[in-house]
């Protein structure tokens, strides 16, 4: 007695890859957020205390590290983000001025 097995054709259904519009290299770069203004600065300290510890784990310590941290002690890293966050808006817009005329 002979047992199926299943169908020859496979079940899963064939994808087509959408190809990705290219990122225009003229394009501004978008702000950074308060919290990677505090882990640019506190990456190398993290690092230099824990040597041993992987990309992940020293994530992790950066996290609890910002969110310890009280509302006074943010201030400077999130006016930093708002700054930022105006030049990116305002080179976005220069960006989109000149990208309309062409």
């Amino acid at each position: 007695m002979e047992t199926n097995t299943g169908s020859t054709k496979s079940t899963r259904s064939t994808r087509t890859r959408k190809t990705r519009k290219s990122k225009d290299p003229n394009a501004p770069k978008r702000a950074l957020s308060a919290y990677m203004y505090f882990a640019n600065e506190n990456r190398d300290i993290v690092r230099s205390e824990n040597p041993e510890i992987s990309f992940g784990q020293m994530g992790k310590l950066l996290g609890e590290r910002w969110k310890s941290l009280n509302n006074q002690d943010k201030l400077p890293y999130e006016n930093k983000a708002k700054i930022d966050k105006e030049r990116y808006y305002n080179e976005k817009e220069l960006y989109n001025n000149t990208m309309s005329k062409i």
